[in-house]
């Protein structure tokens, strides 16, 4: 039998989070953060001919020195909205996520023989950090320039570099992905409708 828990009261942000107008953004980008999630199979699929590099190995922890070889940042770390962690906070991480994932994949998309995927991919994060980006301009009490993405430069020297990657840039964005649905998840005031009828 399932139960279910009711969010915790939003510190703070609690009349913003209940805006309708707010509420339309959480759950686009709660659906686009899902849209983006069962795409990563298929553009790893597509792009990656390196059978050792599996989406969902055990084995992916093992190549952690080969990221920093090439130059592959650590996505952020999100926090879920709490006493400790303010939405601003987390939205700002969410932002800055997925613009690194954004910078990633155009670095190595101009080296992938079979990009057309990756650029699907790359137009649903764009319009993920779009919403992302609305929801942080609602959050903060002053306006604030959001910063351009930092161009990414990757030591890619040959085709087994750019699977790599490739691999380790797409297994990232799946795990961040998956920790923002996680932070998006008690911000949709949709799913507490859903529980209580």
């Amino acid at each position: 039998m399932a139960t279910f828990a009711r969010s915790a009261p939003l510190p703070k942000n609690g009349a913003l989070v209940e805006d309708p107008q707010f509420q339309e953004i959480v759950e686009r980008s709660r659906s686009l953060t899902q849209k983006i999630l069962l795409s990563i199979p298929d553009t790893h699929k597509s792009c990656i001919h390196t059978e050792t590099l599996q989406l969902n190995s055990s084995e992916n922890g093992k190549l952690e020195t080969m990221a920093s070889t090439i130059g592959i940042p650590s996505a952020p770390v999100l926090r879920v909205v709490s006493e400790n962690s303010t939405l601003e906070d987390s939205l700002t991480g969410m932002y800055e996520g997925l613009q690194l994932h954004q910078a990633l994949l155009s670095a190595i998309s101009s080296r992938l023989g079979n990009k057309d995927k990756v650029i699907e991919l790359m137009a649903d994060i764009r319009d993920l950090a779009i919403q992302i980006n609305k929801m942080l301009k609602m959050a903060q009490a002053e306006p604030v320039v959001q910063p351009s993405p930092t161009p990414v430069a990757l030591r890619l020297p040959a085709n087994y570099e750019v699977q790599v990657a490739t691999h380790l840039t797409l297994v990232q964005l799946q795990a961040f992905g998956q920790d923002m649905i996680r932070c998006l998840r008690p911000l949709d005031r949709s799913n507490e409708e859903e529980t209580e009828s």
